[in-house]
């Protein structure tokens, strides 16, 4: 067996060792093997990086906003220079296919660009006062130290998209992956070397959301808490938060609703529903999670997709035929299995799916097939409970407002895409359905100009845009009398 590379954390422009001396294995969802070690990171190491990056930022943000963008657009240069170790690394230890993962590789890249190009629109107000002889001024200043948080499904972009704008607006900060998926990301400090950012501008730490990730968070020099992951992890760092009364920035569950209007495209539709399930093994956040088919297409809908979904080839990951890989670990694949069980157990039917592939090649690693469930109703738990997988619920609705209703019967409020061609339909969804992002005739997939947020449990704050970029910024209001 080859070496396997120990990554250290990267602490004020250095690769350091934990003081714990422990470490974690990073294993490979497609066969279980050990791809490398990465250190099992303490409190105090955490205490001691944002205190790096606090003394980092004093400096950092004097200099102009476009002087900190041309570095940025640098790094973001050396990570398209390294699309294809960096691609190859995240299909090691998230499972995603290599031809996603060079996507995800430029979209990282592309939301640090992004979010340079608004180096030069950092804008304020100048307001008339009610006094005599003088002006209030309303200028956008840093926070400060910026926690990155970031999930295991996209671990390159995340950080990319948090990155970019924390860093533009004159904010350091200190990134902390998951255990699952830090590689890549902890490559970034590599890159951040090459370009010359200052130290302790950009950190990135791996080791225990327990210990590590709360003494970051409530630490009074931690300023933004930026995180994407599950609901009660975030509501476990809302809390920890509050005590400094820290920005928290969070993106967390969903439970998309995928609803089939009687007269749309339904060809379009088949074809946004199976991406907008089984892209990534349903591992998206804004995924189709429960699909609405109004009753007068519905056999002819179910036909065409059930055909489409035995078409996804299960496998290896690396090869380019490949339109699946596997779940990122054991316990998600056990809960896909928990999932399948209750469905059937609650009157559900197994159209497609539902289990382990057979064949050797699928003995090891975190496999499961494209399921489709049908003979579902509104009361399942398939229907509440977000599967983050590749397990699609498919019900049938009579009217409009009764799969508004179904829609919106849910305590997340992420996304949520609706095929209509009809402008009164469209409108309506508009005015009703409880999303923060809502995609009408296409499939998920959200742009950088937009702004990705959620309503209800999928959280608070928001991405992406100018609306996203000042969230890492603080308004500082002056008034100012002068001599008439």
């Amino acid at each position: 067996m080859a070496d396997i590379k120990e990554y250290k954390l990267f602490i004020n422009g250095e690769w350091v060792k934990s003081t714990s001396g422990e470490t974690i294995d990073i294993i490979s969802p497609s066969t279980e093997e050990v791809v490398a070690r990465v250190q099992n990171g303490t409190a105090e190491e955490a205490l001691q990086t944002l205190e790096a990056a606090d003394k980092a930022q004093k400096e950092w943000k004097k200099l102009p906003a476009r002087t900190r963008a041309d570095l940025l657009y640098k790094l973001a240069d050396e990570i398209d220079a390294n699309t294809e170790e960096l691609a190859q690394l995240l299909v090691k230890e998230q499972g995603k296919l290599l031809k996603v993962a060079r996507f995800e590789v430029a979209v990282g890249a592309s939301f640090i660009r992004y979010a340079c190009e608004g180096a030069r629109r950092i804008e304020g107000d100048i307001i008339p006062s009610d006094n005599a002889n003088e002006q209030i001024w309303i200028q956008k200043v840093p926070r400060g130290v910026v926690v990155a948080i970031t999930a295991w499904n996209f671990p390159f972009a995340l950080a990319g998209r948090k990155l970019g704008p924390a860093l533009v607006a004159g904010n350091t900060i200190v990134i902390k992956p998951t255990s699952e998926t830090p590689l890549a990301t902890l490559e970034l400090g590599n890159l951040a070397q090459k370009v010359g950012i200052p130290a302790g501008v950009i950190n990135i730490l791996t080791g225990p959301g327990r210990a590590m990730g709360n003494a970051l968070v409530e630490s009074p020099i931690c300023k933004m808490v930026t995180m994407t992951g599950s609901t009660p992890v975030g509501q476990s760092i809302a809390r920890a938060a509050a005590q400094n009364l820290t920005h928290v920035q969070l993106e967390l569950g969903g439970k998309a609703p995928f609803i089939v209007f009687e007269d749309a495209d339904i060809d379009a539709a088949v074809d946004a529903a199976l991406h907008s399930r089984f892209d990534n093994c349903g591992q998206v956040c804004t995924c189709n999670e429960r699909m609405y088919i109004h009753e007068g297409i519905y056999d002819t809908f179910m036909e065409k997709f059930l055909a489409k979904v035995a078409e996804i080839k299960v496998g290896d990951p690396m090869l380019e035929e490949t339109d699946m890989g596997p779940k990122v670990n054991g316990s998600e694949l056990k809960h896909m299995e928990h999932l399948v069980e209750v469905s059937v157990k609650e009157g559900a039917t197994i159209a497609a799916g539902g289990k382990r592939p057979e064949g050797a090649e699928f003995q090891k690693g975190f496999w499961f097939e494209p399921t489709v469930l049908t003979g579902v109703t509104q009361d399942m738990t398939i229907v509440h409970e977000e599967s983050f997988g590749p397990i699609l619920p498919v019900l049938k609705f009579k009217t409009f407002e009764e799969v508004i209703g179904y829609a919106n019967d849910c305590e997340y409020g992420l996304a949520a895409m609706v095929f209509t061609n009809d402008m009164n339909t469209i409108m309506k969804c508009n005015d009703e359905l409880e999303y923060g992002e809502i995609y009408v005739n296409r499939g998920h997939g959200e742009q950088h100009q937009g702004f990705h947020n959620g309503y209800k449990l999928s959280g608070s704050g928001g991405e992406d845009g100018k609306y996203g970029f000042e969230q890492y910024m603080e308004k500082k209001t002056f008034y100012v009398r002068h001599k008439a």
